[in-house]
C-alpha cells in the first residue's frame, strides 16, 4: 500500500489522537498569523502615519552642539574662576549652502527663514493686552535697561515663500487678498500684512508701511503691501497676549533679503534655517545621505534635522506591539514544534509493532518517515485552514488590547517627562516661543494615536504556510529518526 494512502487512513482510524494534533496545530497556527497579522498591520500605519504627517528637513545652527562645547570646556577649567559662563549665539546658514542642497532630487520643495523684529514707524501695530507691563520688557520677562534701543512692535517673518510656512499649510493662516510672496519677490520691498492689522490702520494692497530697526531707528525700509492675510492663531497664543511684538496680528510676512537688511549687513547672503519638504517622506533619510554626500554642509556648525520626533512619538506604541508580536511568532514557532514533537515522538512509540511488520514485510524505513510527515501535513493543512478563518478575529481582539496597553504606557512615560519638566526645568523657553531657525514643536504636545488595523493579508498566510509546514517537517522528522535504528526482528521479537 503507498505510503500516502497509509497516512490518510491512519489520520482517519486514530481520531482522538488526530483531534488532540488538529487543536494543538490550530491554536500555534492562530497565533503565529496574529502575530504576523500585527506585523504588517504595525507597519503599514507607521507608514500611514509618515505619510500624514509629511517629510521635512531643516538646516539650521547646532545650538545643542554649541552648549555641550561651552559645558565641556567649563569642566575643564576646573576651577569657578576660570570658567567661562554659557552665551547664547547663532551663525547664520549660508543662502548658498543652502540653494545647494535644493537641487536634490527627493525635493518637493523648500523655504528659507529669516526672521527679526522691528518698529512700525507709518504705522500702528495691535497692543497686546499686558502690555503696560511688559513695557521695557523682553519676552523673557526680564526688564531690560535702557541701552538706547526701542522697543520692537512688530515680527518680520523673512521667507521665500508664504505659502510653504508652517501657518499657512496647517490653515492657521489663509490668504484673502493680494498674492504670496515667492522666489520671484526676493531683493523686492514687498510684505504681506495681517488683516486685523490692516484694518486697523486703514492699510490695503498697494500701500507702503515703513519699519525701522530696533537698534537704530535711523534705519529704515519702505514695503509695499501687496497681500493681505488672516490669522487664527492669535486667541490661543499666549505670548502674543503679553508682548506686541509676537502677537500674531503684528506678524509681517517679508522677503527673508527684507528682513535681513533690517537685521544688518552682517546677515546679508544668510538666513536663520532652510527647511525642504519630501515628495515622499520614506526619502527623508535618503535626501540627509545625499546632503551629507555633497559636503557643502559644515556640519560641525550646522544640523540636518529629520524633524521627525512627532513621528516617532505616535509610532512608538505600535513599534512595540509590532516588537512583542515578533517575539510571539519566534516563541510560538519554538514552543509549537517542541509540543508537536512531543506528541509525534509518543505516537510513534506506540506504534513499534506496525512499522515492525511493514519493514518485515519490506517497506523501507524512508517511506515510514515519510508517512509520519504526510499524517502530520494533513492536520497542518486542516490547522492553516481553520487558523485563516478565525486568526483575523483574534489577531484583531489581541492587536487592539497591546496597542491599548501600549498607548496608556507612552502617555504614562510623558506625562512623568512632562511633570519632571515642570518641577525642574524652568530655565527652558516659555510654551509658544520659536527661537530663529527652530522649528516649532508645539504640536508635539498633541501626539495623535495611531490606529492599528489588524487584516489577514494574503502575505501573511503565505508565511503561516511555510511556517506551519517547517513545524510540521521539524516536530516529525526529529522523533521519526528512531525509526532508522529500528530492525523488524527485534521490535517483533520484543513484542508479547
Amino acid at each position: 500500500m503507498n505510503f500516502i494512502k497509509r497516512a490518510f487512513l491512519s489520520v482517519k482510524a486514530k481520531k482522538c489522537k488526530s483531534l488532540l494534533q488538529l487543536f494543538v496545530f490550530t491554536v500555534i497556527c492562530v497565533l503565529v498569523l496574529s502575530g504576523l497579522s500585527i506585523q504588517s498591520a504595525a507597519t503599514t500605519s507607521a507608514e500611514l502615519a509618515k505619510q500624514q504627517l509629511g517629510g521635512t528637513v531643516t538646516l539650521s545652527f547646532d545650538q545643542e552642539k554649541m552648549m555641550q562645547e561651552q559645558r565641556e570646556a567649563r569642566e575643564s577649567a576646573g576651577s569657578e574662576e576660570g570658567r567661562e559662563p554659557f552665551r547664547f549665539s547663532q551663525t547664520p546658514v549660508e543662502v548658498e549652502d543652502a540653494e545647494a542642497l535644493t537641487t536634490l532630487s527627493q525635493l518637493s520643495g523648500y523655504n528659507f527663514t529669516s526672521s527679526t523684529q522691528a518698529v512700525a514707524s507709518n504705522f500702528d501695530p495691535i497692543e497686546a493686552s499686558s502690555n503696560d507691563t511688559a513695557s521695557d520688557s523682553n519676552p523673557m520677562g526680564v526688564r531690560m535697561p535702557d541701552m538706547g534701543m526701542a522697543d520692537a512692535d512688530v515680527t518680520l517673518q523673512g521667507v521665500v515663500f508664504t505659502d510653504a510656512t508652517t501657518d499657512f499649510m496647517d490653515g492657521n493662516a489663509e490668504m484673502i487678498e493680494g498674492t504670496h510672496i515667492s522666489d520671484e519677490h526676493i531683493g523686492e520691498n514687498v510684505a504681506i500684512m495681517e488683516e486685523t492689522l490692516a484694518e486697523e490702520n486703514d492699510l490695503s494692497v498697494g500701500d507702503k508701511i515703513t519699519v525701522a530697526s530696533s537698534s537704530d531707528e535711523d534705519k529704515t525700509v519702505k514695503a509695499e503691501i501687496i497681500g493681505i492675510y488672516k490669522t487664527t492663531s492669535a486667541s490661543t497664543d499666549p505670548m502674543g497676549m503679553s508682548f506686541t511684538s509676537m502677537n500674531p496680528y503684528n506678524q509681517i510676512y517679508v522677503p527673508y533679503t527684507l528682513a535681513n537688511e533690517i537685521k544688518g549687513e552682517d546677515y546679508e547672503g544668510t538666513i536663520d534655517s532652510a527647511t525642504y519638504y519630501m515628495a515622499d517622506p520614506a526619502d527623508t533619510d535618503a535626501f540627509i545621505e545625499d546632503a551629507v554626500a555633497m559636503d557643502v554642509i559644515d556640519l560641525d556648525t550646522y544640523k540636518l534635522d529629520a524633524n521627525d520626533s512627532l513621528y516617532q512619538q505616535m509610532v512608538e506604541p505600535i513599534n512595540n506591539v509590532a516588537s512583542f508580536s515578533k517575539n510571539i511568532v519566534y516563541l510560538v514557532t519554538i514552543a509549537g514544534a517542541i509540543i508537536l514533537g512531543l506528541i509525534v515522538m509518543l505516537g510513534i512509540r506506540e506504534r513499534k509493532y506496525e512499522m515492525g511488520v511493514l519493514l518485515a514485510i519490506g517497506e523501507k524505513k524512508g517511506k515510514l518517515i515519510g508517512q509520519f510527515i504526510v499524517e502530520i501535513l494533513i492536520i497542518a493543512v486542516f490547522a492553516i485552514g481553520i487558523a485563516s478563518l478565525t486568526g483575523n478575529l483574534v489577531a484583531d481582539k489581541i492587536g487592539d488590547q497591546l496597542l491599548s496597553q501600549q498607548e496608556e504606557s507612552s502617555a504614562n512615560s510623558r506625562a512623568d517627562i512632562t511633570e519632571f519638566g515642570g518641577r525642574g526645568m524652568q530655565m527652558g523657553p516659555p510654551r509658544g516661543f520659536v527661537g530663529p531657525g527652530q522649528p516649532n514643536n508645539q504640536a508635539d504636545a498633541d501626539v495623535q494615536a495611531v490606529d492599528l488595523d489588524v487584516q489577514v493579508t494574503g502575505a501573511d498566510l503565505g508565511k503561516l504556510a511555510g511556517i506551519g509546514l517547517l513545524i510540521a517537517v521539524i516536530a516529525t522528522l526529529i522523533p521519526s529518526l528512531s525509526v532508522l535504528r529500528l530492525q523488524p526482528k527485534a521490535i517483533l521479537s520484543r513484542q508479547d
